[in-house]
């Protein structure tokens, strides 16, 4: 295993740019990841969702981390579907284009999403009223469940 992270050196030396990106250690996404502002909401063996509220305006924003095993990209955005005993409640992001953010380091990807609440999705979200959340994306899904 040794030789070939040597002969990756070599070939990066000469300007090889596959041997480079493998060689290459992602400290400012790690740096985010051990830093994320907010709350852990829910956690399940796909990934932690965390959360953090921000005024704007006279908007109240849901700012969400999500770690996960998983890359999420999206030109039309996402959903988040808080399960509560009684109903669910869907929730539209803010921010249409998404990208995830890999670590090599923690072999992980980091997602930032924003979402516009109104005051009762707030109160819902503070007071942890809820038993999953459901990350929505393209056809796919990453559902957690409350911490």
């Amino acid at each position: 295993m040794n030789i070939f992270k040597t002969i990756d050196k070599v070939l990066a030396g000469f300007g090889n740019i596959k041997a480079m990106e493998r060689n290459h250690v992602d400290t400012f996404t790690e740096d985010l990841i051990q830093n994320i502002k907010g709350t852990k909401l829910a956690e399940s063996k796909l990934g932690q969702l965390f959360g953090s509220f921000q005024n704007l305006a006279g908007y109240e924003f849901l700012n969400v981390s999500i770690l996960s095993t998983t890359n999420i990209k999206t030109l039309k955005g996402c959903e988040l579907v808080f399960e509560t005993d009684k109903r669910s409640i869907l929730i539209p992001s803010d921010t249409k284009e998404i990208e995830s953010d890999f670590s090599n380091v923690s072999n992980i990807w980091l997602t930032k999403v924003s979402f516009i609440l109104n005051e009762s999705e707030k109160n819902m979200i503070v007071n942890g009223s809820f038993k999953s959340v459901t990350l929505n994306f393209k056809k796919r899904s990453l559902k957690m469940f409350k911490v």
